[in-house]
């Protein structure tokens, strides 16, 4: 054990702090009491003498925490300053030269207030480290402001000095119009006090402010979504909690559902820490965050430097991100593959076309329509199909019951006779796949449609959101508390659909497998529950849709379709001799095939 010896520079500290409070101790005057008077505080009782020693120990306490930056850690008294456009209100703070506000002037949120990006719930810091060994964070300095107008353009700098030539500086500048906030960190003559061998690190935190009336429906397209160099797109999980570390990123995106904000360097970053929470189910938040996004990365530096970057705070709006040409339009999620490309190239400039001169409402009833008429080939070839079958179902039920005991044999004679009338059981699904990527497209195009939010139609008031008619007392798991219309109109005219499909189908249930009729009416009970929170504009369009599909089938099935000639023209068929070939015969064939190796097998049993 080391033995402990004698400090006198420790024994002399004690006598002088014992000499200075017995000092302050004598010479401190007492303090009245008088009624009328509001009592002072402990700094206003202290003497000009207490306060000086006071204020020597905290620039002791600055000195040895922050050495040559101790004095920007120190309040300035330096207010807000305002940065204002015709789109956005942003208000920088001094202290830490922090966003303190981000208002969008020309939206509301869901109950009519002004909408923020930012109040207080965004935080970016830039570290770095001294050369004597000191990690520093620039939201702990205070920075002096100078505004300027020039061109068309307000420059705010704001500036942590500690010389005329030495300095950090947090650089905004905002144009008279849009969205976009440019944005750039600057260093000047630190060399001599700034550890520059060890990396810089940027770190840009934000809770996602809740600008809907449903968070359950907004959280599903809130996300911070990323690009790569190469223009690939990518984004953490929508629930829960996810951390990724990315290599050569392009711009950082902070998704809203229909707001963002989104970071855009002047060249890619070299490699970026990425961290995502949802705070949706946190009811300490009281439903007022969505999401929790963290953003880190770091960048070397040699010298003096100058990191430009750009800022967007704006609406998700595909035309509008499109202006700036930065790829930023790609945050908008139309869904992948050829489902996005449909969205881009079709669904987005039609809509935007239709809803210029004609309420949305409307827009969403005609474009459903165009879509329709568009897929009615398709529709008429699938029921057309449907009733082949059903014409021909007496005479597969007679196969069915001659060999009800041999399966293989009785598959063979039905695609005979399916191939003799020249009916082919696959033509009724086909139609449908074809139509699958429209209706997937068009379910991926209503949810990110901006345009649709907060207008009305009927009793929906907001056509981004659900169109609660009625608000329940209690919460249905998977439903909700409220009662939306559009959904149930929709799940009513998809139940009448499924009968007169599954009528004019009639297909026999097989041994061992799913009653299909009782999966099909599950379906309009399904999107009952699913779409109940849903935007109304989606729940339009497949009411709409289905609609107008019955109507087709109807005006098929009356005007255009006659069975007795089909049954006519089936008889002929089999009169005819059949070439080989096709789909039939390849399975008719494989099914022959398949009988041989039985019989092989039962001969070898024997």
């Amino acid at each position: 054990m080391e033995e402990k010896k004698f400090d006198p520079y420790q024994f002399i500290g004690f006598i002088l702090i014992a000499l200075i409070m017995t000092w302050m101790l004598y010479n401190q005057q007492p303090v009245e009491e008088t009624p009328s008077v509001p009592q002072e505080t402990e700094v206003e009782k202290a003497t000009p003498e207490a306060r000086v020693v006071s204020d020597s120990i905290q620039q002791v306490q600055y000195q040895a925490t922050y050495g040559d930056f101790a004095r920007l850690a120190q309040p300035n008294g330096e207010d807000l300053v305002v940065l204002e456009n015709e789109e956005l209100y942003i208000a920088v703070d001094p202290h830490g030269a922090q966003l303190n506000t981000v208002k969008l002037k020309n939206f509301t949120e869901y109950q009519g207030k002004p909408l923020f990006l930012v109040q207080d719930n965004q935080k970016i810091n830039y570290q770095f480290t001294t050369l004597d060994g000191r990690t520093l964070n620039t939201q702990d300095l205070y920075f002096s402001p100078y505004l300027t107008k020039k061109d068309g353009k307000t420059e705010l700098q704001l500036k942590a000095e500690l010389g005329a030539q030495q300095f950090f500086a947090f650089v905004y500048a905002l144009d008279d119009a849009g969205y976009v906030l440019d944005f750039s960190i600057q260093s000047q003559g630190l060399s001599t006090v700034v550890n520059n061998r060890l990396p810089h690190r940027f770190t840009w935190d934000l809770d996602a402010f809740r600008n809907s009336r449903s968070i359950e429906y907004e959280n599903r397209y809130t996300e911070l979504t990323y690009a790569y160099a190469d223009d690939k797109v990518d984004n953490l999980s929508l629930s829960g909690a996810d951390q990724e570390e990315e290599s050569d990123v392009r711009w950082i995106g902070y998704k809203q559902h229909f707001f963002s904000s989104i970071l855009i360097p002047a060249r890619p970053i070299e490699k970026v820490a990425f961290a995502s929470e949802d705070l949706s189910g946190e009811s300490a938040l009281e439903e007022r965050f969505t999401k929790r996004y963290e953003s880190t990365f770091e960048f070397e530096v040699a010298g003096d430097f100058i990191e430009n970057y750009q800022w967007y705070f704006g609406p998700t709006e595909y035309k509008t991100l499109a202006l700036y040409e930065s790829g930023i339009e790609e945050i908008v999620d139309f869904g992948w593959g050829i489902f996005g490309w449909i969205n881009r190239a079709v669904f987005t400039p039609l809509f935007s076309f239709l809803s210029s001169f004609l309420p949305y409402g409307i827009a969403i009833i005609v474009m459903t329509i165009l879509v329709r008429l568009a897929m009615s080939p398709v529709t008429y070839k699938s029921y057309l199909s449907q009733i082949k079958m059903k014409v021909l179902k007496p005479e597969v039920d007679e196969i069915n019951a001659k060999y009800k005991d041999d399966a293989v044999k009785r598959q063979q004679e039905v695609m005979a006779l399916y191939g003799k009338a020249g009916a082919n059981p696959m033509a009724g699904c086909l139609p449908a796949l074809l139509q699958l990527p429209v209706f997937y497209a068009l379910f991926s195009f209503f949810p990110v449609a901006f345009a649709l939010r907060q207008k009305s139609f009927l009793w929906a008031d907001d056509l981004s959101s659900y169109d609660s008619v009625l608000s329940l007392p209690f919460s249905i798991p998977f439903y909700g508390d409220h009662v939306s219309l559009f959904p149930i109109l929709a799940s009513i005219a998809i139940f009448i659909y499924t009968m007169m499909t599954a009528g004019q189908q009639q297909a026999p249930q097989q041994p061992g497998m799913p009653n299909m009729k009782i999966i099909m009416y599950l379906m309009p009970l399904m999107m009952l529950f699913f779409f109940n929170n849903y935007a109304s504009g989606l729940s339009l369009y497949y009411f709409i849709s289905n609609l107008l599909t019955i109507a087709l089938m109807l005006v098929i099935k009356n005007f255009i379709v006659d069975e007795n000639k089909i049954h006519l023209q089936l008889e002929e068929n089999k009169k005819k001799p059949k070439k080989a070939g096709g789909f039939t015969a390849r399975l008719q064939k494989a099914m022959e095939e398949a009988e041989k190796q039985q019989r092989v097998k039962q001969k070898r049993k024997r």
